[in-house]
């Protein structure tokens, strides 16, 4: 009878699901950017699907990411229980700020979204296309102010492109750096911009409401649901995707990299997790270990080349 006993526990025990890992993400931007709501969607589903019991979001906000992640990367190694958001937008901020810590200072696991740039004016602007917007560029390069994210992001390099495509010279923008889609989007509404460049998510509730007016997008091709052409059908040869990741800290073993990459493979295949791509407007792009990491290498050398041609690396 004893032996039965302990079989049954020792049964029990091997059947128990593996004990949820307690996660705290670093989001390095103000509250109400794209990182920011892509760690609270981690957190919410990560929870909800039982695959972590409790995740924690931290907010570390400057220099286009550069601030969080050093933070990150010296004070969390070797903790498989912490991890970072970020993106594109961080690849360019890290080369145009010269930060002593880059990506490869952390552990990639995946990449998880791509989103595409919006360009907005308020609903009051005389700019009524991007055309216009274009015409005024042309005219005065400074004299159109563009509200974005940090320097040497997504935003920022798309702004460049433009200049580039239309003949001006990428130097003479007059960009308008904000640490996070808050503060940005409050200099668009109060008319602080000429003109606002976010990923269209930041920017979807005030179009929606009629206080934005949505003058293009930088996809190839049209986005359902989307009332706006692509910056190509209006006129300016320029297409761009933003995307976002998920990285771990430096200096875990193998067996910590692979538990967490199975956590965020499980939060991929998740139904809640394609409703909150479906909810917030994110392409789904995942991809995951090496092939994420092949993929993270060849980014940075084509951004670096990016932003040397429109003036904003050495």
């Amino acid at each position: 009878m004893k032996h039965t006993f302990i079989a049954t526990l020792l049964a029990a025990a091997i059947a128990l699901p593996a004990y949820a890992a307690d996660y705290t993400i670093i989001a390095p931007a103000a509250p109400g950017g794209g990182w920011d709501q892509t760690a609270r969607s981690l957190q919410t589903v990560l929870q909800q699907e039982g695959i972590s019991k409790s995740v924690q979001v931290q907010n570390v906000p400057g220099a286009g990411g550069s601030i969080g992640l050093a933070q990150f990367s010296s004070q969390s190694a070797g903790n498989p229980n912490a991890l970072i958001v970020g993106g594109y937008v961080m690849v360019g901020a890290l080369l145009t700020n010269k930060s002593a810590v880059t990506l490869k200072d952390v552990t990639p696991i995946a990449r998880l979204t791509g989103e595409y740039e919006a360009i907005v004016v308020p609903a009051a602007s005389d700019i009524k296309t991007l055309a216009d917007l274009v015409a005024k560029l042309k005219a005065d390069p400074g004299a159109v102010s563009w509200g974005g994210g940090s320097a040497g992001g997504t935003d920022h390099i798309a702004v460049g492109l433009i200049a580039k495509a239309s003949g001006v010279d990428p130097t003479k923008i007059n960009y308008v750096a904000f640490s996070g889609g808050g503060e940005a989007l409050a200099a668009i509404l109060g008319g602080q911009v000429t003109a606002g460049i976010s990923s269209y998510s930041e920017f979807e509730s005030q179009i929606k409401a009629g206080s934005l007016r949505l003058l293009g997008v930088s996809s190839d091709t049209r986005i359902p649901g989307v009332d706006a052409p692509t910056f190509k059908e209006a006129g300016t040869d320029v297409s761009i995707q933003n995307w976002r990741m998920v990285a771990a800290a430096p200096g875990l073993t193998d067996e910590e990299v692979a538990s967490i990459a199975s956590d965020f493979d499980k939060l991929h295949k998740s139904a809640a997790w394609q409703e909150t791509l479906k909810t917030k407007g994110w392409a789904d792009t995942y991809l995951a270990g090496d092939e994420f990491k092949a993929q993270l290498e060849k980014d940075v050398s084509a951004t670096e080349g990016i932003l040397k041609e429109i003036g904003l690396v050495q």
